[in-house]
């Protein structure tokens, strides 16, 4: 839920813009995180700090990259994913292994009257989501630079800071999941991180934000990535090789793109901004 509502902000964005480094920020953020608090409560700030440092960071890349440097998004964040992994490399080779301090454990596998603590912190996210999407300024002008940047730059609007904000705010989402899979799972491991690349744009897709841009739904997203979890479960429960479950995920993906990219040219149609094909 987390990695799919920073990958919403960047899709919003438009112009084909996605987040592929959510997988290397992810891995890296955990190993960064649990060497630093080496499982002692008192430490648990500072490496929380650290992993969010790296987020930030990564995110700025990301956004120089694709606002200054003009790279497309998904060249950029992958090119970055690529750095990040050949460092996750050097760092699982130099530490043996981890200890998970009591009270992170706790908030990543706890209960709070009987509900899962993580449960409760999705709902808090989706809820800020909602309210930063649909209420706030910058929201709004999230949703314009999606539909026209170049309007909205006319309007007013840096565009570029809007943009930089969405690619900071998945990479600082990413690294606090990574942070959060790490103690769920006891440990960081390489390649923790991938599930969530494909994952976080298919809960994106499934929840009806715009794949072009232009809109936002912190809420749909949370039912995309419910629905998400259902798919995988049931994959799983069957016994499905991970390859496969990898296709089926895919095509569930590519199948609602096409069913969305045909009712918009269809409205389009209607509407008369898109000329009819042409009849013999």
């Amino acid at each position: 839920m987390l990695v799919a509502l920073g990958q919403t902000a960047v899709v919003t964005t438009g112009r084909g813009n996605i987040d592929l480094s959510i997988a290397s920020v992810m891995t890296l953020s955990a190993y960064l995180a649990l060497i630093v608090v080496g499982g002692r409560d008192a430490m648990v700030l500072p490496g929380l700090a650290a992993a969010l440092a790296l987020g930030l960071l990564v995110g700025a890349v990301n956004a120089w990259l694709v606002v200054a440097a003009r790279i497309p998004a998904i060249i950029a964040t992958l090119a970055t994913g690529y750095v990040l992994a050949s460092a996750t490399l050097l760092a699982n080779g130099a530490i043996p292994g981890f200890a998970i301090a009591p009270s992170l454990r706790l908030l990543a596998t706890g209960r709070l009257a009987g509900v899962p603590i993580m449960a409760l912190i999705a709902v808090l996210a989706v809820a800020a989501a909602s309210l930063l999407f649909n209420c706030l300024a910058w929201g709004q002008t999230l949703s314009a630079v999606g539909q026209n940047e170049r309007a909205a730059r006319l309007a007013g609007i840096r565009t570029g800071r809007v943009i930089a904000a969405a690619f900071i705010g998945s990479a600082v989402l990413a690294s606090l999941t990574g942070v959060l899979l790490g103690a769920y799972v006891g440990g960081a491991f390489l390649e923790m991180g991938v599930p969530y690349r494909l994952q976080s744009l298919g809960a994106v897709v499934l929840g009806g934000t715009l794949i072009m841009g232009g809109g936002a739904s912190a809420l749909g997203a949370l039912f995309g990535s419910l629905l998400l979890i259902l798919i995988v479960t049931t994959m799983q429960i069957a016994g499905l090789p991970p390859g496969t479950q990898d296709m089926i995920q895919g095509l569930v993906i590519i199948t609602v793109l096409a069913l969305a990219g045909g009712g918009a040219v269809r409205r389009r149609l209607r509407r008369g901004s898109v000329p009819a094909p042409a009849t013999r």
